[in-house]
């Protein structure tokens, strides 16, 4: 056994999540569900995930657990905040991801999980309508409040460590503005001036968690740590961030199978990607502003694999179209369709179409599980700052724009940068190339 870089996971680690919505609850209820043997956590790759350590005679397949020490299950005690008042069980009934049988033997644990009142601006998602909410002088003290919620609930539940998960909706887009996001001194000042254009609820969530301790993971696309003045308070605080927005559905098949086109020097047209889902994602998502959040998210994944600058002959003029349509009958199930128009051989045309009959909350459960264990890693092992390694699960990785470096959004590279990373903490050697 080699010897792990890490400081040792002793205690109960807190997880506070953004949101007691579908995500949410299917997350929880799974989690309470796999400690009692009721349930399996299949798509977690730190649960279920064996990667190779060491080299010829040295060679072995482990799970991540026992390359590094991970928090265990059992050690995980949750909280939420939401503008809805509806505890955790009320709110995975009410969400109808889950069958009642598989919510019914953890009923008692989360009928304890009762949400805080969230830090909320009406004008970020106006489709919500809940009154669970803050009364907030400005921005800052918004944040404070945040950090009052963190350290109670870290004393009230003897945690020894937090993390905070963004599990809640998309928030209206927030351009970039260098006056404001670019220093955290100018952040800081924009939240005290209540600057409500700026900076965005989540923010708050994110400077209050990174502030207190609590490695940030934002699942949603929002603009929130993916700027500079947030690089800079993660630097300042050594507390780990990484990308944005859980990669679960069309965006994993998206970076799965464009490198099979780009691998196999085949050509692109274009690639139309389209979606329909209900649930409150959906219903947020219906608002244009809230959609173009979601667009940018989705738009990054092509360009950065199939690159034109590379390849102009392949790849030099595709069209890359991306569409959520909310439709309420489909509640968590969304279906995605992928129409892609390829050319191979003397630019003879070809098509691919792909569709997805996905469940949302099921597909997003492991990521939340997997990038707030991870993340908890990264901090006992002294990483902090943009966590590369996390990419594998976000639709947009965290990347220095303001340097021209462009995101990794490979789902191959990626698994190598995830595994390089453990083995890494693990005391391993990271023996894998990126090519």
């Amino acid at each position: 056994m080699a010897k792990a870089n890490v400081k040792p996971a002793e205690g109960k680690l807190g997880i506070m999540v953004v949101g007691n919505g579908a995500v949410a609850t299917t997350f929880m209820t799974g989690v309470l569900m796999t400690r009692k043997g009721l349930g399996k956590p299949v798509g977690s790759m730190t649960q279920m995930d064996k990667m190779r350590v060491g080299r010829g005679a040295d060679k072995q397949y482990l799970h991540y657990g026992d390359i590094v020490p991970l928090a265990k299950l059992d050690d995980i005690v949750f909280g939420c905040w939401d503008v809805y008042p509806q505890n955790a069980y009320q709110s995975a009934v009410y969400a109808e991801v889950l069958k009642q049988k598989d919510i019914e033997p953890v009923r008692d644990e989360l009928e304890k999980i009762v949400p805080m009142k969230a830090a909320f601006d009406k004008n970020f998602a106006k489709r919500l309508d809940g009154d669970n909410v803050k009364q907030c002088k400005d921005r800052w003290d918004m944040m404070e409040q945040v950090r009052e919620d963190i350290r109670q609930f870290k004393a009230q539940n003897g945690c020894a460590r937090i993390v905070v998960l963004w599990a809640a909706s998309t928030e209206i887009y927030v351009p970039i503005n260098e006056q404001v996001h670019y220093k955290l001194s100018d952040l800081e000042a924009a939240m005290k001036a209540d600057d409500r254009e700026n900076v965005a609820p989540s923010m708050c969530y994110a400077y209050a968690a990174l502030v207190e301790g609590a490695p940030f993971i934002m699942g949603a696309p929002n603009t929130t740590v993916d700027i500079p003045a947030m690089w800079e308070l993660a630097e300042k605080t050594h507390m780990p961030i990484c990308g944005k927005d859980f990669k679960t559905g069309q965006t994993l098949v998206k970076s799965g199978f464009a490198p099979i086109i780009g691998t196999r020097c085949l050509g692109l047209d274009g690639w139309f990607s389209t979606n329909i889902l209900g649930n409150r994602d959906g219903l947020v998502l219906d608002v244009p502003e809230n959609f173009r959040t979601k667009e940018v998210s989705k738009l990054s994944t092509l360009e950065t694999i199939l690159k034109g600058d590379n390849q102009p002959d392949l790849y030099g003029d595709y069209y890359h179209k991306v569409r959520i349509n909310y439709y309420p009958p489909r509640n968590d199930n969304k279906e995605s369709w992928d129409n892609i128009d390829i050319f191979g051989w003397m630019g003879y045309p070809m098509q691919i179409k792909i569709n997805f009959l996905c469940r949302d909350s099921i597909l997003a459960a492991p990521v939340c599980l997997d990038l707030c264990l991870l993340s908890d890693l990264a901090a006992r092992a002294g990483r902090f700052g943009t966590q590369r390694f996390l990419s594998f699960f976000l639709k947009s990785p965290m990347h220095d724009y303001t340097q021209g470096e462009e995101a990794v959004n490979h789902l191959y590279q990626q698994y190598t940068m995830l595994k390089n990373a453990i083995r890494e903490m693990g005391g391993y050697e990271a023996d894998e190339e990126i090519d």
